[in-house]
């Protein structure tokens, strides 16, 4: 019998990338699982996707990722994509499905799981989102057909603030309103949920601009930011005694569907969880 040599590839393709840990769980759980799958962490700068797209199909990609900026503009490409992603207008997880090339959106699941594992109540909650790209969009969409009863939007740029209330308005059970964000805004006092879906934090320390003491006791505060256990903004919540969820956590929920996606197989969850944990140095809920 003749051995194969050859890998399955999967990946990332993004702009930055560098700080991208999706290799770290999604690696761990291909090898754990004894599958020749290869993820590689791929800058696409600005421009590039439509030839980096062919070139995954060239190349017979098992599947790949996206990420920041690409998430809206690669839905052209796709031949088939999910409804809610097609609702939310971002895929953010790409695979083969009966031989077309196919768009998810893991994004805002893994949000959700994220939240079902801590036991919180979605129903009739309010939400008060900051930002209004493809994370927000996500998380938005998911937290309407979970039940969250009002979604309000704080966005800088008030055209694709308020083009995401209308997605879930028109589309969705759940009440949007759109809240402009100029300077510091402070965070409505019926609000359940809070949820930085800004790339704020993710390559410095930085922090949204809202006023902190605006945030109310039994509030839960989520971060997106997926490369670091502990943003300023959730050590902020923190340190006020508020319930945190941060996007280590978030994203390896969505990283187990993606792999799902590309093998057909239930994903090893906690596999990729001692991953990460090792990766970062924490010790994740």
């Amino acid at each position: 019998m003749v051995k194969s040599y050859q890998k399955q590839w999967v990946g990332v393709f993004g702009d930055p990338v560098d700080d991208n840990p999706t290799v770290v769980m999604e690696q761990a759980a291909f090898d754990h699982a004894g599958i020749p799958m290869e993820y590689l962490t791929i800058q696409v700068k600005k421009g590039g996707l439509k030839a980096a797209m062919e070139g995954m199909r060239a190349m017979n990609f098992t599947g790949i990722n996206i990420t920041m900026p690409h998430k809206g503009e690669v839905l052209q490409y796709l031949d088939e994509i999910s409804e809610n992603a097609r609702t939310m207008g971002a895929v953010n997880t790409v695979y083969w499905k009966d031989g077309k090339l196919a768009g998810e959106n893991t994004d805002g699941k893994g949000f959700l799981k994220s939240l079902q594992d801590a036991d919180v109540e979605l129903k009739g909650k309010h939400a008060f989102i900051l930002g209004a790209g493809g994370a927000a969009r996500a998380i938005a969409v998911e937290m309407a057909g979970a039940g969250v009863s009002v979604i309000r939007i704080a966005n800088r740029n008030e055209a694709n603030g308020q083009a995401l209330v209308k997605i879930i308005n028109e589309k969705t059970s759940a009440e949007a309103v759109f809240v402009p964000w100029s300077g510091s805004i402070s965070v409505p006092g019926d609000t359940d949920i809070l949820v930085n879906a800004t790339p704020v934090g993710f390559t410095d320390e930085s922090r949204p601009d809202i006023n902190y003491d605006s945030l109310r006791e039994g509030m839960e505060v989520c971060d997106v930011i997926p490369n670091k256990a502990w943003t300023p903004f959730l050590q902020e919540a923190k340190e006020r005694g508020l319930h945190t969820f941060n996007g280590l956590q978030m994203l390896i929920n969505q990283g187990a569907v993606a792999y799902e996606l590309w093998t057909g197989k239930p994903a090893p969850v906690e596999v990729m969880r001692r991953a990460m944990e090792e990766e970062y140095g924490v010790k994740l809920p």
